[in-house]
């Protein structure tokens, strides 16, 4: 932790203001504060894909997100941490949230074996054998420098049987209590840092309960919603989110994980979630999707390549105020890197510029008028032109 300021606390949660079930305030961590609610970059393989550290913050991020499964296999939490950890490594001052690797696993990797120890899989990079276990997740995510770790979790689709759902929640349970051990044995590490515990059980509201009860006879330092975002549709996702962050401390953070679209965002903040991730904006923005107040638009098309207006009238970005759709349509239809660079950072800019909105509403007490004001002008997906 050099160059950490000493009076700095390990992790401490301020609720400054709530609208309703909303709620906006800051996390202070030894590595600066985060005002809530909050949107993570997602920074996979050390890097928010197309932007530099200080272009990240400029955009308004406190915090952001490393991946324990991809940055395990390339280049190694071993070499990570020889080289002075992901924030040395990257370059990233502030506040790094890791995930477990345990979503990646399901999904990226090949041939994989879940048993009560782990989940053991074939690296879809080079076909070598890992063993990821509670035990292991935390040690990468400890090698690697989280600020912010994340429990070892089993995640099921909302669509699987209700006993497969039973089973996994149950495990999980089981594996954030094994997590939290492995944690708490990190010693300075563990006196200078954070654990979040993952409440699943799919849309049913019996098991969340019984998950969230767990958690909290374990005691984490917040608390994620997770195995959502996973194909079941806003509505259903806005059902769970109707009972399922009220399940949880009123007084620690609540991350709703891999979440979303600007206006899920929205939705699930007025439901009471501080910490949102999403590989969205950057996405999109590498494939030529710019998202505005009035909708997310394909810059690739035709109708941009003279239009010299910006991508967003209402942005406050660097991209919008230097640069017009007929040039940003020129750099993607051309494949020029720095399209897909501008792209991005106008969506991250945009998230955060949500964000920031979204904060000042809440304290406001005016969130409804906001949300509402929101959805009614992105819901045109206008192709970002005002009716």
């Amino acid at each position: 932790m050099t160059g950490i300021p000493a009076n700095r606390p390990r992790f401490d949660f301020t609720i400054s203001a709530t609208d309703g079930k909303a709620r906006t305030g800051v996390i202070a961590m030894q590595r600066g504060d985060i005002r809530t609610p909050a949107f993570m970059p997602v920074g996979t393989a050390a890097t928010v894909k197309g932007m530099k550290p200080a272009d990240v913050v400029g955009a308004g991020a406190d915090i952001i997100l490393g991946n324990t499964y991809h940055l395990m296999l390339r280049p190694g939490a071993e070499r990570v941490a020889r080289l002075g950890g992901l924030h040395a490594f990257s370059g990233w001052s502030k506040p790094i949230l890791t995930d477990s690797g345990g979503y990646q696993v399901m999904s990226l990797a090949d041939l994989t074996k879940r048993s009560e120890e782990g989940v053991s899989f074939k690296s879809h990079l080079d076909g070598t054998r890992h063993l990821l276990s509670p035990e292991r997740s935390i040690e990468i995510q400890r090698l690697l420098g989280s600020n912010i770790v994340m429990a070892f979790d089993e995640l099921v689709p909302t669509t699987s049987t209700r006993e497969v759902q039973a089973a996994a929640m149950e495990r999980s349970m089981r594996w954030a209590k094994r997590s939290r051990a492995a944690f708490d044995s990190g010693e300075t590490h563990a006196e200078n840092n954070a654990i979040f515990g993952i409440q699943q059980g799919a849309l049913n509201e019996e098991f969340r309960r019984s998950s969230a009860d767990a958690l909290i006879d374990i005691g984490f330092d917040g608390y994620a919603v997770g195995g959502l975002a996973v194909g079941e549709g806003q509505a259903a996702m806005f059902g769970c989110l109707d009972f399922a962050p009220g399940q949880l401390p009123v007084d620690k953070p609540r991350y709703l994980m891999g979440v979303g679209k600007p206006d899920d965002i929205v939705g699930a903040v007025e439901r009471g979630i501080d910490m949102f991730d999403c590989v969205m904006p950057t996405r999109s923005g590498r494939t030529g999707q710019a998202f505005t107040r009035t909708g997310p638009i394909n810059i690739r098309n035709a109708k941009f390549a003279e239009d010299t207006g910006p991508l967003d009238p209402a942005c406050p970005c660097p991209v919008c105020a230097t640069w017009s759709r007929a040039y940003l349509h020129h750099l993607v239809r051309s494949g020029e890197m720095l399209g897909a660079m501008l792209m991005t950072e106008h969506n991250i800019w945009f998230y955060e510029t949500l964000m920031a909105d979204l904060r000042a509403a809440i304290a406001a007490g005016t969130l409804t008028q906001f949300a509402n004001d929101f959805r009614a002008v992105y819901a045109r997906k206008s192709e970002g032109e005002p009716k």
